[in-house]
């Protein structure tokens, strides 16, 4: 099992419930690949460094999570089919 963090950035016209539900479902997937999660942060709704999609604020959330080597790929192949990520990024921790 290795240490990854990851932080995604969530549309910012979504509700609190939409966005609760979005970080429940990224946990779970997590949870599924037997991957085990550390912390979960999260930062809210913080102006944007540039414009993404006509975006300029969008929600920002860190998990920090153990998994097997092969999941952040799984896990970024799910970030990029969910609608509501505008923008994610997956990293080894030492």
């Amino acid at each position: 099992m290795r240490k990854y963090e990851t932080i995604f950035v969530l549309n910012s016209e979504m509700i609190e419930e939409q966005v609760n539900s979005t970080i429940d479902k990224v946990k779970s997937i997590i949870e599924k690949s037997n991957g085990t999660i550390e912390n979960v942060d999260i930062w809210g709704k913080k102006k944007l460094a540039y414009e993404i999609n006509k975006k300029t604020e969008g929600y920002f959330v860190l998990i920090n999570f153990e998994s097997s080597e092969d999941f952040p790929k799984e896990l970024d192949r799910n970030f990029r089919i969910m609608d509501s990520v505008i923008r994610h990024i997956i990293v080894k921790r030492d």
